[in-house]
């Protein structure tokens, strides 16, 4: 009696002690920890909550929505996004170095890439994949997505593919070590006249410096005097690889930009004199999907009055991104600062309205009639600047050219866009065309033998004959207005196939309108 009573008044003064922050599980000794509510609320689901739950995809689907609210450009990238996150940054990745196209549920090698390890492996352009170790790929509806994954994997790791090849009766199968794929970041370097070479950069990664230099010099070698460098479609990068590149631009002492944020101070960056290529006509072309790197590049180039800027108004981000790793090997990629360019200016777009507002941008700058007519744009006098020669320049909202280029509509028909809308028949027909005549131009080596090969045949009909074999009737006036485009295109297609991106693009740049207003213009030397 005397034992039962203790505990009965143990129990009622325990109550009198009783308080939240002591609450102890019996169990599962749940223990308060130190931090934020957040992390209170996670430690007292993983212990306390009646079922169990998995609190680490709790704390992954939570992420997005602590952060949804800040600017557009601060994201979280989970752990098994990170590999293919950093890929183009990186420079590389794991694979078997072949390009490949799926047409009508056939994965078709369209280019092996030398030496690769399929290349030291015997694959050949134009075998179709059957299976990938023990996954049949031929006649299944598999996503491009989905086939890379297979074929791409750690270096070192073996992967085997079973082919056919035209000709050839019996599958063949190949065993493949993957190895380091090194992923271009500079599409295309080639002299196209006597004087102006061209340099064409979709991104701003580890290597593109090292790329970036090795095509100036080679051109250089070759005679240029003034160099187009496209940043058309080139979405950014690596903030100080963009700024190695400007310097090689430009006299010693010059700003290239300086960034500033609440919990970073000011930092200017200006070139150190070294830049080799100082006496050289810079022409920049830029469009709507510029952005980041290649709006810093752009700005820099036409503040400090080094080079002329031709194409259409630039996306406009000027947030610098820090990409911070988290325990689990996953990222949050926050923003910290804001960069300013040499006059000054930022150029970053309002972003208050909302993410959805912000990304939509673009689709109302075409609804307002932005990219056919440069005066349907407007710029807040608040916001205006000075190069340094005194040209007048606008922040608040991307890089405005000095040489505004309309949207080419030229060439534009129903018919065209029904082709485009029937599962891109115009590139699917250039694919056939190639596994046709591959024996034929096995030995052609630059676009302008190419261009000679194909000059024999009627591309544009011959397409048509093909496209209304596949439900698209033919349209003679449709043909007819859109011939011109639609004959570079397919050549440039063919072109690709067969010579890759020294193939496309010089044949693709002959009816691109920004690019011979570019050639034709003198540009801006020092």
């Amino acid at each position: 009696m005397i034992i039962a009573l203790a505990i009965v008044v143990g129990m009622w003064l325990n109550t009198l002690f009783y308080h939240p922050q002591m609450v102890r599980a019996v169990q599962n000794t749940f223990i308060p920890v130190q931090g934020s509510k957040l992390d209170m609320i996670l430690n007292m689901i993983n212990f306390s909550y009646v079922d169990t739950v998995n609190v680490k995809d709790i704390e992954e689907k939570a992420i997005p929505l602590l952060i949804k609210d800040l600017d557009p450009h601060t994201v979280y990238i989970p752990a098994k996004d990170m590999s293919r996150v950093n890929e183009e940054m990186l420079g590389n990745f794991g694979g078997i170095g072949v390009q490949f196209y799926k047409y009508q549920d056939t994965v078709t090698v369209v280019k092996v890439v030398p030496g690769g390890p399929s290349a030291g492996a015997g694959l050949k352009d134009g075998d179709r994949i059957v299976k990938v170790n023990d996954s049949l790929v031929a006649g299944k509806k598999l996503s491009t997505d989905k086939i890379m994954g297979m074929m791409r994997g750690e270096v070192g790791t073996d992967v085997e593919l079973t082919l056919k090849r035209r000709g050839v009766d019996k599958p063949i199968i190949k065993k493949i070590t993957r190895g380091n794929i090194p992923i271009k970041s500079v599409d295309i370097a080639y002299m196209a006249n006597d004087t102006t070479g061209v340099i064409r950069v979709k991104t701003f990664g580890l290597n593109t410096y090292d790329e970036f230099m090795q095509s100036l010099q080679r051109l250089h070698k070759q005679g240029m005097r003034k160099v187009i460098i496209d940043l058309r479609g080139n979405e950014g990068g690596i903030l100080p690889i963009a700024i190695k590149m400007i310097n090689e631009f430009l006299p010693e002492g010059r700003l290239i930009l300086y960034t500033e944020g609440k919990a970073s101070p000011r930092m200017d960056y200006n070139s150190n004199g070294r830049g080799k290529f100082q006496d050289i006509a810079v022409v920049v072309l830029i469009n709507e999907f510029s952005a980041s790197a290649s709006e810093i590049f752009a700005g820099a180039i036409q503040d400090n009055d080094r080079g002329i800027i031709i194409g259409r108004r630039s996306f406009g981000k000027g947030l610098v991104q820090e990409q911070r790793l988290l325990p689990d090997s996953s990222a949050l990629r926050l923003t910290v600062a804001r960069y300013y360019i040499p006059s000054g200016r930022s150029i970053q777009k309002p972003y208050d309205q909302g993410k959805e507002k912000y990304y939509e941008d673009i689709y109302q700058r075409l609804l307002h009639g932005e990219f056919g007519q440069k005066d349907s744009i407007h710029f807040d006098e608040k916001l205006k600047y000075k190069t340094l020669g005194g040209r007048t320049v606008y922040g608040g909202g991307g890089i405005m050219p000095d040489i505004f280029v309309p949207e080419d509509t030229l060439g534009y028909s129903k018919y065209l866009a029904e082709l485009n809308r029937k599962g891109q028949l115009p590139y699917e027909f250039t694919f056939e065309f190639m596994d046709l005549h591959r024996d034929e131009m096995k030995d052609i080596e630059d676009y302008k033998q190419l261009l000679k090969y194909l000059s024999k045949f009627d591309l544009v009909e011959m397409m048509a004959d093909y496209a209304e074999k596949r439900g698209v009737k033919r349209d003679p006036k449709g043909i007819r207005d859109s011939y011109p485009v639609l004959n570079n295109s397919l050549k440039a297609y063919i072109g690709r196939h067969a010579l890759d991106d020294e193939g496309f693009y010089p044949i693709i740049y002959q009816e691109d309108v920004t690019f011979q207003k570019a050639l034709k213009n003198k540009g801006m030397g020092e």
